[in-house]
């Protein structure tokens, strides 16, 4: 197991472009399933998960070629669909909770789609139904094997239908959009997921001869086709990977540009670490942020103390809350955080409390932060990542904190970040990874 040394308190400086963006990188490229053609796809992160999902789709039979450092080919012409039940597929599939998305190419494509209860990260319950509920109103047939934990939906002909889903989940989306894709009729899903990324894999598909209107909205209209055929696709730089650099960069009063962000997809990730005081400038499509000894959070009109929550986009992502936390430890003023979609992902405040962080958790699911305006710095200490966003957020703490810190468990962060390490010690940061 790895682990992360810190020496905190250094500036930063300099320029750093953001990687692909995870959480679509792992939808389209379970979209290849659905034709038997050749999809190249640029902009691929170099991290775990996504190499985890590549690996399966090679034991899978899908022929991958890596063209560059970040280009794959792929193409699904001759698939082992016997893997899928395979022993080894249950504890290769059981490790990534993106490997759920293969179901619904593989049952629009083959009549039948099959995935172990996945895994990722530890933040409370994340449910299925929403995902086996729309196969269902397609004409699947559902089965569980409660002894394996092994899930599977089968059907002859897949039907189009309208349906009404019970949480805007974004896979669950994309999974039921690339199952209707191939449906016989039209199909309408309403409180559809409406993120950048669920955007991005609808043009893809459409671009692959699909038939799907209201891009962009919650209400999206799927007319089915008989086939797909390949494409070229770019993935978007990864506005989780861009929130966390302002973040390091409010926190460790460093001034650095983030280069080619793609402005017109970060919703209002700006706009709420503006509301904590960070100030940031467009300059054309990069961020840049200045140095700042100070930031001050915005209360209400009213004078009531600011609430950050999540919420489905075009809201705050969740995935950023960790980071927002963090940052409002050495801020001026207060702020509540308020997690309404993980139980469990507050539950790292305990290691910023160590770290001297003034910070109460109220519940699972809230956490007031009292920021201290840096004038008292957070002490270095030792501990260990629970997952991907927990895990940058304290990395942010440890380069912020005078001493050296250390971090356990990197594997996590190595999930959802591109060799960060190196990454850092080019803008300046003091990190060594020790194997």
């Amino acid at each position: 197991m790895a682990t992360f040394k810190i020496e905190g308190g250094h500036k930063l400086s300099g320029d750093i472009t953001p990687q692909g963006a995870k959480n679509e990188a792992l939808q389209v490229i379970c979209a290849v399933l659905l034709t038997a053609e050749e999809v190249t796809i640029s902009n691929i992160p170099d991290i775990r998960d996504v190499n985890k999902l590549i690996f399966i789709l090679g034991e899978l039979g899908v022929k991958t070629t890596r063209v560059s450092c970040d280009t794959y080919t792929f193409q699904a012409d001759a698939l082992d669909l016997d893997y899928l039940e395979s022993e080894k597929f249950k504890k290769d599939g059981s490790s990534l909770r993106g490997s759920i998305m293969i179901v619904g190419p593989l049952l629009a494509r083959f009549g039948k789609g099959y995935i172990p209860r996945p895994g990722g990260d530890k933040i409370g319950r994340r449910r299925l139904d929403t995902h086996f509920e729309g196969f269902i109103k397609l004409g699947a047939a559902f089965r569980y094997n409660e002894n394996e934990n092994f899930y599977g939906v089968e059907a002859d002909t897949l039907v189009g239908a309208d349906m009404l889903l019970d949480e805007a989940s974004v896979t669950g989306t994309a999974n039921i959009v690339m199952a209707a894709v191939l449906a016989k009729g039209i199909t309408t899903i309403y409180n559809a997921a409406c993120e950048p990324y669920l955007q991005q894999l609808c043009k893809m598909l459409n671009s692959m001869g699909a038939k799907i209107s209201g891009v962009g909205s919650n209400l999206l209209r799927i007319e089915g086709v008989k086939m797909l055929q390949g494409c070229v696709h770019r993935i978007l730089p990864d506005m989780i990977e861009i929130g966390s650099w302002i973040g390091m960069a409010a926190m460790t009063k460093s001034s650095i540009t983030i280069k080619d962000v793609s402005w017109n997809d970060l919703g209002l990730i700006p706009r709420v670490f503006q509301k904590i005081g960070i100030k940031l400038e467009r300059k054309g499509d990069d961020i840049f942020i200045p140095e700042q000894d100070s930031y001050e959070i915005q209360n209400y009109i009213d004078g009531s103390i600011l609430t950050i929550s999540d919420a489905p986009w075009p809201g705050f992502t969740p995935d950023l809350l960790s980071i927002i936390l963090v940052v409002a430890t050495q801020a001026k003023g207060s702020l509540l955080i308020h997690q309404k979609m993980f139980e469990s992902r507050l539950f790292f405040v305990d290691k910023l409390i160590d770290m001297g962080a003034k910070v109460i958790l109220c519940d699972p699911h809230r956490a007031t932060v009292i920021g201290m305006n840096h004038e008292s710095s957070l002490k270095a200490t030792t501990m260990t990542s629970p997952d991907i966003r927990a895990g940058i957020s304290l990395l942010i703490a440890a380069l912020s904190a005078n001493g050296t810190s250390t971090i356990q468990n990197i594997e996590q962060i190595d999930r959802g970040y591109q060799n960060i390490d190196e990454r850092l010690r080019a803008i300046g940061a003091k990190i060594t990874r020790l194997e």
